[in-house]
C-alpha cells in the first residue's frame, strides 16, 4: 500500500515491519502485565495516574468515562488500551518529526483523564474508545463544554451499529447540543495533511477477523459501511471526530499480533491516526 508522506512516496507497511514491537521488555515488567495478559477489558483503571513526567512534546490522553452498558463490540473506556496508544505515539515520533512526551522509564507519553480531572485542560487532544457504552453526567458535561471552548478536540472510535451510535450521539449532544454532526468528505484537508487517505477503512477487531475467516463488518449488514463523522464549531474548527463501524485503534494495538492482519489494516490505521494527531496539533 503506497501512501504519501511530505509529498514523497512511502511504503508504510515496509517501514513499520522493520521496527521492533513497541512494548519492550522493560515495558512488559511491573506495573505492566506480560503480553499474554493483554486482552479486551483487562484494564479497570489506568496503568498510571497523572501526566508524563518528561513534558515538552505530544501527550495522547484517553478519556475515561463511566461505563453504564456492556456492548459486544468493546470493553468500555479501556478498549485497545494501552497498546493502541503506545504504538501510535511511538510511530508518530518515528514517522514524523513530532516530539513525544515521556515517562521517566522512557515509555511514550500516554495518559488517562476523566472529564472532571484538572489535567483535562493540559490535554489538547482526547481519544475515546467504545463510546457507546459510557454516560456523561452533569459535571462531565460542564467540564467538556469548557474543554471545547478552550480549544480541545476529541476523537471517538470503535463503536458499531445504530444502538451504539444513537447512545453516543445522545451523550455528546448534551455537551454540544446546537452543532450538527456531518460526514467528513474525503477531500477535507484532514485526509491529506500527512498521508493521503482515499477511503475510510473498515478495521475489525482481530478476534472477529480471525473468527469470521477474514470478515470486517462485525455485525453483518447493519455495520457494513464505515463512517467518519464530525462536529465542527461555527468557525469550522474540528471539535469531535467520530469513526463509526470501524476499529481504527485495533490497527495500532495489534500490529505485532498477526502479520496478515497487520498488512491488511495497520497501514490504513496509522495513516488516519497520524493525520488526526497532526491536525489536532496544528489547528
Amino acid at each position: 500500500m503506497e501512501i504519501r508522506f511530505g509529498g514523497l512516496p512511502l511504503i508504510i507497511a515496509a517501514v513499520l515491519s522493520s521496527v521492533p514491537a513497541v512494548l519492550s521488555p522493560a515495558a512488559a515488567q511491573a506495573p505492566y502485565p506480560t503480553l499474554a495478559d493483554f486482552r479486551e477489558g483487562y484494564w479497570g483503571s489506568p496503568i498510571r495516574e497523572g501526566l508524563p513526567e518528561v513534558p515538552g512534546g505530544f501527550t495522547l490522553c484517553r478519556l475515561q468515562y463511566t461505563v453504564v452498558r456492556n456492548l459486544p463490540s468493546g470493553a468500555g473506556w479501556s478498549t485497545d488500551y494501552p497498546r493502541g496508544e503506545f504504538n501510535l505515539t511511538t510511530r508518530l515520533g518515528e514517522l514524523t518529526t513530532t516530539w513525544v512526551s515521556r515517562w521517566l522509564n522512557g515509555d511514550p507519553g500516554i495518559a488517562v483523564v476523566r472529564p472532571t480531572d484538572p489535567d483535562l485542560f493540559r490535554c489538547p487532544f482526547l481519544f475515546a474508545s467504545d463510546p457507546g457504552s459510557g454516560r456523561l453526567d452533569a459535571a462531565d458535561v460542564a467540564a467538556l463544554e469548557e474543554y471545547f471552548r478552550k480549544g480541545g478536540m476529541l476523537w471517538a472510535d470503535d463503536f458499531w451499529g445504530e444502538a451504539a451510535w444513537s447512545f453516543w450521539t445522545g451523550e455528546i449532544r448534551k455537551v454540544l447540543p446546537d452543532l450538527p454532526i456531518v460526514d467528513v468528505p474525503l477531500d477535507h484537508p484532514l485526509m491529506s495533511i500527512v498521508y493521503q487517505v482515499d477511503r475510510i477503512p473498515q478495521i475489525p477487531n482481530i478476534q472477529y477477523w480471525r473468527r469470521s475467516g477474514g470478515g470486517t463488518s462485525e455485525f453483518g449488514a447493519e455495520t457494513e459501511t464505515p463512517h467518519m463523522r464530525a462536529i465542527f464549531d461555527d468557525d469550522g474548527r474540528l471539535l469531535v471526530l467520530m469513526t463509526h463501524n470501524t476499529d481504527i485503534a485495533d490497527g495500532w494495538e495489534r500490529e505485532m499480533d498477526d502479520n496478515v492482519y497487520f498488512r491488511l489494516f495497520s497501514p490504513d490505521a496509522y495513516a488516519i491516526g497520524i493525520n488526526v494527531l497532526i491536525w489536532s496539533m496544528t489547528h
